[in-house]
């Protein structure tokens, strides 16, 4: 795992992205994401951990602008970035969806790279990446759980953006998947790139992530890397999942 768990918080650099005091309420029924803030440096992995019904997917759709929030502001590399121009810079990547579905995903992939203004050559290592060659030519609403997130991964690792938000990346994978997966994220990072990703699985995104943000009922109720949170919580060896039974 990357030293980024290790550093201080005087050491890391300016934010690429800086999210502050989001909240978004739905009418009566009360409050999804309450004030929260948070930052991503270039080049780390940073979780978004929680869950199912903490306000993951609600965060990741505000921050990517597809969600009216009544509250807040995103910045990118500390100028204000509107909803509006906010798929300029970062792609998001949902959970359970099937973009064309009565394509193939041969298809569908071939279109995305075209889009992007990927090479062949880039197309096809990504779908080899992704272990995607088996099903290139079944249509996308026939494609097992494990494979329609392999598609969609393959569509995040095609489009150009220094940031990508990636909602539940490992979800339908077995474990050696999960591990492969994993290694593709941090090559990303490695070339430069950085990912936020949403995760109930806390020993996976211990396993992956370089810092976390740790959400429980639409609020922050920790972050930082690993070993801060240890000191935080007063727990030295503690897991991800220690830390956030202490603090929740």
């Amino acid at each position: 795992m990357s030293t980024v768990n290790d550093r201080s918080s005087s050491d890391r650099p300016v934010p690429l992205l800086r999210v502050r005091n989001l909240t978004k309420r739905y009418g009566n029924d009360g409050t999804a994401i309450e004030g929260l803030s948070f930052s991503a440096v270039a080049g780390e992995i940073l979780g978004i951990i929680g869950p199912n019904g903490a306000g993951k997917t609600t965060l990741l759709e505000a921050v990517a602008g597809l969600l009216p929030v009544n509250s807040g502001d995103v910045f990118w590399h500390g100028e204000p970035l509107p909803a509006g121009r906010r798929r300029d810079v970062l792609f998001y990547l949902p959970d359970g969806v099937r973009p064309y579905q009565d394509q193939s995903a041969l298809q569908v992939v071939s279109f995305v790279g075209n889009v992007f203004r990927r090479s062949d050559a880039e197309i096809r290592s990504t779908i080899d990446a992704l272990g995607l060659q088996p099903v290139l030519r079944k249509r996308v609403h026939a494609l097992s759980k494990g494979y329609a997130r392999r598609l969609i991964l393959t569509i995040g690792l095609l489009a150009p953006h220094d940031l990508l938000l990636m909602d539940e990346p490992f979800d339908g994978f077995d474990l050696r998947q999960t591990r492969d997966v994993m290694g593709l994220l941090r090559h990303q990072t490695a070339c430069g790139r950085t990912l936020i990703l949403s995760i109930h699985q806390l020993p996976d995104a211990e396993r992956v992530c370089d810092r976390f943000i740790l959400l429980s009922a639409g609020r922050v109720r920790g972050s930082g890397g690993l070993a801060e949170l240890r000191a935080q919580t007063g727990l030295p060896n503690g897991s991800l999942e220690d830390i956030f039974l202490a603090l929740t």
